[in-house]
C-alpha cells in the first residue's frame, strides 16, 4: 500500500485538486506540505491532534512538514465555524501562545537538519502595505466568490466583520509566501477550510504563472477533531498541566463504541491490519480496542511511561486497586466540622459537584461511590483516618473522579 494509499484507508482524505500528482508528491517523499495553527490559547489540544499526526507520519514517509504558526492570522481570527467575533489578543499573548506551540509540536516532529520547519506569518504579514496588499494581491480575489464561501454564508445573518472578511485573503497569502520562501508545494487543512485552500492555490498560479503548482488537501474528519477537542468539562490539552495524562488516557477510553476504530485508524500508527482485525469486535472487546486506543496516543504525547501509569490507574478505578496516577484533591482541617467531613462537603470540595444542593441531587439519584461502592445516605462521614488509610477514591457518575487525601 502506498503512503496515499494508507491516508485514503485511515479515513483521512476528503478533496484534492489533482490526486495524480499529489500521489506522485506523497508516494515518492517529494511533498513539502504546511498546516497552519492559530495560537488561540497556550497550548494544543485534541482538536490538533489528527494534524499533528498526519504530518508525523508524512514525514516519516520521507516528505517535508511546515508548521505555520499563525501568529499574524491570530490577529485577525478565522471565522470558520464561528457564530460571532473572537476576542482579539494583545501581541504578548499571542507570542506566548506560539512559543507554547512550539515546544508541543517538537514532541511529534522531528525540526533537526531541516528535516521540518517552523515558521511564523506574522514574519511576512506584520509589514505588508496596506495599498501595496490591495494592488497586488485583491484583484487576484472575487468578492462574489467569496461570499459563497461557507465561512462567510453562515456569519452573514448575524453580521460579518471587515476585519474577518480579510482572512481568506491573508491565509492565501500565506500559501503564497510559503511557496516563494520554502518551495512548499501543498497545504492540508480541514473540510472547513477548503475556501480559503484554494484560495492560496489560485494566487500562486495567478501571481507566479499556470506552471507554478501547489496542491490543496482537506482533512476528511477535522471538524470532527475540533469536536473531539471539546468536552461538557472544556477543552481536553495536550498541556500535561491542563489536562493529567491520566484524564488524557481516559478521555480517549471513552469515546463511543462507533468511533474506537475510526480514531484507531486516523490517530495511532498500528498496521492497519492490526485494526481492520477488530472490525468484528463487539461487546467487552470494544473495551479491549478503547484501552489500546488510550494507550497509545497517550504514549505518543506523554511518553511509554505516563502511558502505563495512566493504563494502570485507570483499570484500578474499576476493581478497588492502587490508583496511584489519578487526579488528586486535598482535604484540610478547615474542611472538618466536628472531625469529620460528610459526602456532600466532599463532592463540592473536590470539585466534583458545584454546591451542596447538586451533590445532594447525585447521592440521592445514585450516582455517587467511594472506592467502588454506592453512597445512599447523604450523612455519610469520613474522618482524616479514613481518608489516608487508604487509597480513598471518589467518583460522580460514570466519568468524574478523584483520589481523595487529607493533609
Amino acid at each position: 500500500m502506498t503512503v496515499y494509499d494508507e491516508l485514503v484507508a485511515r479515513g483521512l482524505i476528503a478533496q484534492v485538486t489533482d490526486e495524480e500528482e499529489i500521489k506522485e508528491l506523497i508516494n515518492n517523499g517529494k511533498a513539502t506540505f504546511y498546516i497552519g495553527f492559530d495560537p488561540t490559547a497556550d497550548s494544543l489540544h485534541v482538536g490538533h491532534f489528527m494534524a499533528l499526526c498526519l504530518m508525523k507520519r508524512l514525514q516519516m514517509a520521507g516528505n517535508r512538514p511546515i508548521a505555520l504558526i499563525g501568529g499574524g492570522t491570530g490577529m485577525v481570527g478565522d471565522p470558520s465555524g464561528r457564530t460571532d467575533m473572537r476576542q482579539m489578543m494583545t501581541p504578548e499573548t499571542i507570542q506566548h501562545n506560539c512559543d507554547c506551540f512550539k515546544e508541543q509540536m517538537s514532541r511529534f516532529i522531528d525540526f533537526s537538519e531541516g528535516k521540518a520547519l517552523m515558521v511564523n506569518n506574522a514574519d511576512w504579514l506584520l509589514d505588508l502595505n496596506y495599498i501595496e496588499l490591495l494592488r497586488e494581491v485583491g484583484p487576484h480575489f472575487s468578492v462574489n466568490n467569496m461570499l459563497r464561501a461557507e465561512c462567510y454564508k453562515q456569519r452573514m445573518e448575524k453580521g460579518l466583520s471587515f476585519l474577518e472578511f480579510n482572512y481568506m485573503i491573508i491565509q492565501s497569502y500565506d500559501f503564497y509566501e510559503l511557496f516563494r520562501k520554502y518551495g512548499c508545494n501543498m497545504q492540508f487543512g480541514g473540510d472547513d477550510q477548503w475556501s480559503n485552500m484554494l484560495g492560496g492555490t489560485e494566487l500562486i498560479r495567478r501571481k507566479l504563472g499556470k506552471n507554478a503548482y501547489a496542491m490543496t488537501i482537506t482533512l476528511l474528519l477535522n471538524s470532527e477533531g475540533k469536536k473531539m477537542g471539546k468536552t461538557q468539562s472544556g477543552a481536553v490539552w495536550l498541556d500535561p498541566e491542563k489536562t493529567s495524562p491520566f484524564e488524557f488516557y481516559q478521555y480517549w477510553r471513552n469515546v463511543g463504541d462507533a468511533d474506537v476504530l475510526k480514531c484507531l485508524r486516523m490517530l495511532t500508527f498500528l498496521p492497519l491490519e492490526q485494526i481492520n482485525e477488530m472490525d468484528c469486535w463487539e461487546g467487552s472487546q470494544l473495551n479491549t480496542a478503547k484501552e489500546i486506543l488510550a494507550f497509545e496516543l497517550t504514549k505518543l504525547v506523554h511518553g511509554e511511561e505516563e502511558a502505563a501509569k495512566a493504563q494502570e490507574s485507570a483499570r484500578a478505578l474499576f476493581s478497588g486497586g492502587n490508583a496511584a496516577d489519578m487526579p488528586t484533591a486535598a482535604v484540610s482541617a478547615d474542611d472538618l466540622q466536628d472531625g469529620k467531613i460528610d459526602i456532600l462537603g466532599l463532592l463540592v470540595s473536590s470539585g466534583l459537584c458545584t454546591s451542596r444542593g447538586d451533590a445532594r441531587r447525585n447521592v440521592q439519584q445514585g450516582g455517587v461511590s467511594v472506592n467502588g461502592e454506592k453512597i445512599t445516605d447523604i450523612a455519610t462521614a469520613y474522618t482524616p483516618e479514613d481518608l489516608n488509610a487508604a487509597d480513598f477514591v471518589l467518583r460522580r457518575g460514570k466519568k468524574k473522579y478523584c483520589k481523595i487525601i487529607f493533609q
